[in-house]
């Protein structure tokens, strides 16, 4: 796992993690759940194109293919942090808990970022989403 990052929000809101995983296990795995402290919920997300639109929607699972990294990304898969109990500030970390299928748990510390930021340099070379 690298780079995990969420932007700032405020108390009340919705947040977004994202972050690079890695399995470096021989079988599959897959996020099954995610959690954390500073929000309501926590859901796996995707943005899916309909039409000329973007939209966010809830997903199952989040695949982990063995030996591939899998990049949650703005545009692409991320978490999102629903109905935040206080506000996420620039400089500050966020803890999330992710529930794998086979692997257990795993926390995880979002860094906080400005309210705008495209994610780290070094995650996001460009500061381009990948992918899409």
């Amino acid at each position: 796992m690298s780079a995990p990052w969420t932007r700032a929000a405020s108390q009340g809101g919705t947040g977004a993690g994202f972050m690079a995983l890695r399995n470096r296990g021989a079988a599959a795995d897959r996020i099954i759940a995610a959690s954390s402290p500073a929000a309501r919920v926590v859901e796996l997300h995707t943005h899916i194109r309909e039409g000329d639109v973007m939209r966010m929607r809830p997903v199952p699972a989040i695949e982990l293919p063995p030996g591939e990294e899998v990049r949650l990304a703005p545009g692409g898969l991320h978490l999102m942090l629903i109905g935040l109990n206080r506000p996420l500030r620039q400089g500050e970390r966020v803890p999330v808990t992710l529930t794998l299928e086979r692997g257990g748990s795993l926390t995880v510390e979002l860094e906080v970022m400005a309210a705008g930021a495209r994610g780290p340099a070094a995650a996001m070379p460009g500061g381009a989403p990948h992918g899409h």
